[in-house]
């Protein structure tokens, strides 16, 4: 079962760069995308709907903002939009998909760049949703849990770590709630467990030449229920074309 997880800055500009053309090449079963930065009456165009695949959106309320996706070859039988409080519903930011015993969610955590009151939005976010996590963990389903989590978790998950420790992304508190899902609650990084030591980002600022030097952070992940983690057989990061500021992260799984 391959599946890709991809944050694309707007689905819209994204399809303008080849990445709906590039999907039909992966025969991925599950496409999760966070950013599509539209609503579904938009996508006018039927390439945003690929004949193989069913797709479901959770939008922003806001246009052009935020919003999540999931794209499936089989129909699930269960689905979830939103989490239940102001942020993560209002600004599209989870969509879970069942398919019997195992649960896909396509997971979009805000950022909180742009300063102290996002950054204040982010930390409840967290704080809200690792009660989810624990939940999920416990539950006698399986989770992959699909996107950008916008937190590089260690030294070796960002190029320039020294100096980005006192920015959001990499703050310390935000690490240290990284830990705490993967140490104490048992959920597990799939792309780090199948590749303990690999250097690989998966999102690169527009500013300077971060694309070209590889000057990147890993903010985007597939976080799995440890069951799974003995079913990863291959993973990757695809950089061969550029479809947004992310690259997508792609994960074989035995199932």
């Amino acid at each position: 079962m391959r599946v890709i997880s991809a944050n694309v800055n707007g689905i819209r500009s994204a399809a303008k760069k080849g990445f709906f053309n590039w999907l039909a090449k992966q025969d991925a079963d599950i496409l999760c995308l966070q950013e599509t930065r539209a609503h579904p009456d938009q996508l006018t165009d039927k390439l945003f709907f690929p004949k193989d695949y069913h797709s479901y959106f959770y939008s922003a309320d806001k246009k052009g903002y935020s919003g999540v996706a999931v794209y499936c070859k089989q129909k699930p039988d269960f689905i979830q939009e939103g989490l239940g409080w102001d942020c993560a519903d209002s600004e599209g930011r989870y969509l879970e998909l069942g398919f019997g015993d195992l649960h896909i969610a396509s997971v979009y955590l805000p950022s909180g760049t742009s300063g102290d009151e996002r950054q204040a939005i982010k930390y409840d976010f967290m704080r809200r949703y690792e009660k989810i996590l624990k939940q999920q963990v416990r539950s006698t389903k399986e989770y992959i849990l699909c996107g950008d989590w916008n937190i590089a978790h260690k030294n070796i998950d960002i190029k320039n770590w020294r100096s980005n420790q006192k920015h959001s992304g990499f703050l310390p508190e935000e690490r240290a709630w990284l830990d705490k899902l993967f140490d104490e609650i048992g959920m597990v990084d799939a792309f780090r467990h199948a590749n303990p030591e690999k250097v690989q980002y998966t999102w690169w600022s527009n500013r300077g030449r971060a694309w070209e030097n590889n000057t990147g952070w890993r903010i985007d992940y597939q976080i799995i229920t440890p069951n799974l983690a003995k079913k990863i057989k291959e993973t990757s990061v695809y950089r061969e074309e550029k479809f947004s500021d992310h690259a997508p992260l792609i994960i074989n799984y035995d199932i």
